[in-house]
């Protein structure tokens, strides 16, 4: 039987979920075939909008730019790991990870099945389970330099604040006026230090669609692959990808 192709890829579209605080995404015509003859998109998204990957320097700036890792870094064999029982904002640790960290093999991408794309597009979204840093350093040790989940990220992340920037603003002042507390410390994304920060430089794949087809496929002892090679943005943080699995 031939291999087959599954995108694991979010459609991307003017105002589809986007993490808190990031850019918001608009796609309009900016040329149509009425007036141009052609008809051309004007793009507006974030480098982390959709399903994207993360490079080390997202979190540190002496650490390497997307531009400065192998092309491995973004394919390679997949194991996943079923994630799919546990409820929601619950912690990952290590023992969850341990029957597919004995599955990984040199240059193996791991994919974190949570099942939380069922609620892509509602506030539930947020509150994904997320990876320890004890279980990130245990990714590490196995030598896996890849990560990919079908959740908003493999940290824990915040509920939204005020949405116009304004009120965010006001409400800082009110604070240090008021009370002479510290604005709210930004989050500390543990496991993406460690699993970016890892010899060589990492790489996280975020916002992948509903990984249950490749969960089958490795219970029936089929091969799968995965690609999740990003636009080459100049020294970026990361950006956006198509994420495909080749199964068979």
């Amino acid at each position: 039987m031939a291999p087959i192709l599954l995108d694991l890829t979010h459609q991307v579209t003017t105002g589809m979920p986007v993490y808190p605080g990031d850019p918001e995404v608009v796609l309009r015509p900016a040329l149509t075939t009425d007036t141009a003859g052609v008809n051309l998109l004007a793009v507006h998204l974030g480098s982390q909008s959709g399903t994207h990957v993360d490079a080390p320097y997202h979190v540190d700036v002496t650490w390497p730019t997307l531009d400065g890792l192998p092309l491995e870094r973004f394919t390679g064999p997949a194991v996943v790991a079923d994630l799919r029982a546990l409820p929601a904002r619950s912690a990952v640790t290590p023992d969850r990870l341990a029957p597919a960290l004995a599955r990984v093999t040199p240059g193996a991408v791991l994919l974190l099945a949570t099942g939380w794309p069922r609620f892509w597009g509602t506030d539930r979204y947020l509150a994904h389970p997320y990876l320890t840093p004890e279980a990130a350093a245990a990714i590490v040790e196995a030598g896996v330099r890849t990560v990919g989940v079908d959740a908003l990220s493999v940290d824990p992340t915040p509920d939204p604040g005020p949405g116009d920037p304004a009120v965010a603003v006001l409400l800082a002042d009110l604070s240090d006026e008021h009370d002479g507390e510290p604005a709210a410390a930004a989050p500390e994304l543990a496991a993406h230090r460690i699993l970016l920060g890892a010899p060589g430089g990492g790489v996280i794949a975020e916002n992948l669609t509903d990984l249950t087809a490749l969960l089958e496929a490795q219970a029936r002892e089929k091969p799968v692959e995965v690609s999740l090679f990003p636009l080459r943005l100049a020294a970026a943080d990361g950006a956006p990808v198509r994420a495909v699995a080749r199964v068979g």
